[in-house]
């Protein structure tokens, strides 16, 4: 904000010296005595008359009348100008020309109106959408913060409405993010208390089969094998309820919400090309989108979004950087999209696991991940009655995603 006052100052301050310059040429010029137009008229007349050729004093504007003196006069007056021409005094008679005040009093008024206007609205700029700026500028601090009740004043004007509403969506998805996490973890509570206590009991009882066996209290044969199945089932028992707590805890982890609606291939594939064409020619690397026919495609657009994104970049970060190309084909009411990078390094052992959670393959080296973006990419296709499988082909590495076709 203390950029923008001193810019509306070094405005002010250039329009004013520049009226004041442009006042001084003005004034400047109408002085000069070699700018009147008279006297260049005079002097054409004089080459005239000293090569003999005729002139008629009515084809100027200036010089109305000229006269041959019998007298040598040397000074002029307000009215003519003396000029001697071969040896010969001529008097030329002129019109003074109309004074250039006027024009410059009316300079002076336009430019003072245009200053005034760019000042106007440079102070307009300022109290309607800098200031107001100012106060929104701290609100993601706050957020980031976790001060997620504080409220988004209205803006009289209009200005700010998209932001204001995105930052306002904003501030609810994360507090219901925040509510979410904070029922989660009560249910994660919940669910540990009742299975540690539910494993209580098998364990109780394999601890009892185990001493006994230690003692050597059973003798019999068909008795010890009757309790090593016993163990065996109370086993299971236990692996079912890690299980079920793994599964619930993948289920919540990757709770992720996909709206059904339509949307156009073009809107999905324009998005991605406003992403990541500026990216990939900082990078070098040669991103091709191949032509496609338009269609409609059924799912959420924000989340096949996503997953482009997920897919791309990984392309970027385990490709050779020479190239990523997206392609397209049709199979029956199905739209694939094909993301293919160059120097694919990873072995054909490794390709059926790329899609697990948690999985990262021999090739990430020392870059950076959690391993779950290719499986969240399978989630979220498979929420939306989709699908994603990968290949290599010729040292590439190919991604498709199969989007249903309204």
């Amino acid at each position: 904000m203390k950029g923008f006052i001193r810019l509306i100052i070094i405005i002010s301050v250039a329009l004013f010296s520049f009226l004041i310059a442009a006042n001084c040429i003005l004034l400047n010029n109408n002085m000069d005595e070699k700018s009147k137009p008279y006297r260049v008229e005079a002097q054409r007349i004089t080459h005239k008359i000293e090569n003999g050729e005729d002139f008629n004093p009515d084809d100027y504007d200036y010089i109305f009348n000229v006269e041959k003196l019998s007298d040598d006069l040397t000074e002029s007056s307000d009215d003519y100008l003396i000029r001697k021409i071969n040896g010969v005094c001529y008097r030329f008679d002129y019109r003074v020309p109309s004074d250039n005040g006027n024009s410059v009093l009316l300079f002076n008024i336009i430019f003072s109106a245009a200053a005034l206007l760019i000042f106007g609205v440079l102070l307009y700029v300022y109290f309607s959408i800098i200031r107001p700026f100012e106060t929104l500028s701290n609100y993601p601090a706050e957020l980031a913060k976790g001060n997620l009740t504080i409220p988004l004043k209205e803006q009289k004007n209009n200005y700010f409405g998209r932001f204001i509403w995105g930052l306002d969506l904003l501030r609810e998805h994360l507090e219901k993010k925040k509510a979410s996490e904070l029922e989660l973890q009560r249910q994660n509570k919940t669910i540990v208390l009742s299975l540690s206590h539910d494993i209580k009991t098998p364990l109780g009882v394999i601890e009892l089969y185990a001493k006994a066996l230690q003692k050597g209290l059973y003798k019999d044969e068909g008795k010890k094998k009757k309790i090593a199945v016993s163990i065996h089932d109370k086993c299971e028992e236990i692996r079912n309820y890690v299980d079920h707590i793994s599964n619930t805890a993948a289920d919540e982890f990757f709770d992720i919400d996909v709206s059904d609606s339509d949307f156009y291939l073009s809107d999905l594939i324009n998005t991605i090309r406003s992403f990541y064409s500026e990216k990939m020619r900082l990078l070098r690397t040669d991103f091709i989108i191949n032509d496609f026919s338009n269609c409609f495609l059924c799912g959420d657009i924000d989340r096949s979004v996503e997953v482009m994104q997920n897919i791309i970049e990984n392309a970027v970060k385990y490709g050779d950087g020479k190239s990523i190309i997206i392609s397209f084909s049709r199979e029956e009411d199905c739209q694939l999209i094909h993301i293919s990078n160059s120097g694919c390094s990873l072995s054909d052992s490794e390709l059926p696991h790329i899609f697990d959670s948690f999985w990262r393959g021999s090739n990430v080296d020392s870059q950076s991940g959690s391993g779950l973006g290719l499986y969240i990419c399978r989630t979220i296709m498979n929420k939306m009655n989709g699908g994603i499988f990968a290949e290599i082909c010729d040292n590439n590495m190919i991604v498709s995603v199969v989007f249903p076709m309204r």
